[in-house]
């Protein structure tokens, strides 16, 4: 039950391997030690041709270290950065999203209105990792990023001064699809844009604040709220939350939807309780359309005068703006809002969005795909023999697989293209988990 708990929270701060085409992940090429970072030897024994592509997600630099999810495992990306550096026959290297985070902040963090500057203080707060990536790109590895949801307000021009000649990819505003291998057959993205907590919404809240700018989804609320309640130290408070006495009939798609997604939250905000009051203006939004104070019960759905399900002021009717979002964010394959809420909790629920949306689209091509945001190292293949690969997080604490740190993805590229999932251990060995993550 503590899993799922933190599961919880790490969903609302998100919010707080293989060849193809045979039966399973296979290893890459023998592992290298090196006896010091300094020596900077190769992730393995590196081949002659540079036909690997490698993928790390959900870094989460932090703009000061008391407000950040990595910060143990810095030096341990800079250890791998350098090493894979010496690794000549690795093509690109892809961040698939949440590099920089803008989520993970309690409540209580000053107010601020210039998100440019936010994030070049994040960048100044992880100068050297920054460093090592641009002397990546000059190792002669092709540096790509695939923006994710804590960094969605991200401008390209602030990366780009950062990093000047990183390839960053955008098909829709705070999201990015990302076709590589030798045919087109890899798509790497975030994975954000079927979450209905994380997915950009311009939509639930333009009527409230005049303006479409609002792109931050509920999500951004509840990852800074229990961002508050981790740095509060996990504080047990009783909380009066309205409740919901009426269950509408499922054939109601609309009030069932709504209901749904009250009965989630509501027991995410039972097990959530920091020490700030529920009708507290704690949120001083400054930021990407907003310009107001609001409380949690603000955007915490309840029963409404008339007898309908809805959150009072931030997200109303939310199940009512999905739709509309999906189209917004080029989402080839629309998911109900039901699906999308229930699956919130369901990491196969990602595995799922692989398939329709890729693999077992007609109009697509693709034959592995690469989701970040879960945090949860997956490694799963279709009947068809295709793959959906996750690849996980650096932050510290992985509370999903807290024996799989620092995961990342190697794809071959060849005739049939080889996959693994992997870890990279302190001793800067790296350890095969394709076959083991989902046992």
């Amino acid at each position: 039950m503590k899993k799922k708990i933190l599961s919880l929270v790490l969903m609302l701060s998100m919010i707080l391997s293989l060849t193809l085409l045979t039966a399973g992940c296979s290893a890459p090429a023998t592992t290298a030690k090196a006896d010091t970072p300094k020596a900077a030897e190769a992730l393995w024994n590196a081949g002659s041709t540079r036909d690997k592509i490698v993928v790390i997600s959900d870094i989460h630099l932090g703009i000061d270290d008391r407000y950040t999810e990595t910060l143990h495992n810095i030096p341990f990306l800079i250890d791998f950065l350098k090493r894979l550096q010496s690794t000549k026959d690795v093509r690109e290297l892809v961040i698939a999203g949440d590099f920089l985070d803008e989520w993970f902040l309690p409540v209580y963090y000053p107010v601020y209105t210039d998100q440019k500057k936010f994030y070049k203080d994040v960048i100044a707060n992880n100068q050297d990792v920054i460093d090592e990536l641009n002397k990546v790109i000059d190792s002669g590895i092709k540096l790509v990023y695939v923006i994710g949801n804590h960094d969605i307000t991200l401008e390209a021009e602030v990366l780009q001064q950062a990093i000047p000649k990183i390839v960053q990819i955008s098909d829709a505003k705070g999201l990015g699809t990302y076709y590589t291998g030798d045919k087109n057959e890899i798509v790497i993205e975030h994975g954000h844009r079927y979450d209905i907590f994380s997915a950009p919404d311009t939509v639930s809240n333009a009527e409230l604040c005049g303006n479409d700018d609002t792109i931050l989804p509920a999500g951004y609320f509840y990852a800074r709220y229990a961002a508050t309640w981790v740095l509060e130290g996990r504080p047990v408070v009783e909380k009066n939350l309205p409740v919901v006495t009426n269950v509408p009939d499922k054939t109601n798609v609309d009030q069932y939807g709504a209901y749904i997604y009250y009965a989630l939250l509501k027991d995410i905000s039972k097990r959530m309780t920091p020490k700030e009051a529920l009708d507290e203006k704690i949120f001083n939004m400054r930021i990407s359309g907003f310009n107001d104070s609001y409380t949690y019960l603000d955007f915490y759905p309840a029963q409404q005068k008339d007898g309908t399900i809805s959150a009072p002021v931030l997200f109303k009717n939310i199940q009512r703006t999905w739709d509309e979002r999906q189209k917004i964010n080029n989402v080839k394959v629309k998911s109900t809002f039901i699906e999308a809420v229930s699956g919130a909790i369901n990491w196969n629920y990602y595995f799922t969005q692989a398939k329709v949306q890729y693999l077992e689209n007609p109009n697509e091509k693709v034959e592995i795909v690469v989701f970040g945001h879960t945090h949860v190292p997956t490694c799963k293949q279709t009947e068809s023999g295709s793959y959906y690969i996750n690849s996980g997080t650096w932050i510290d604490h992985n509370v999903d697989y807290p024996d799989a740190p620092r995961t990342f993805v190697v794809i071959t590229t060849g005739e049939k293209d080889i996959v693994t999932l992997n870890s990279f251990m302190e001793d800067g060995t790296i350890k095969d988990i394709s076959n083991i993550v989902n046992k």
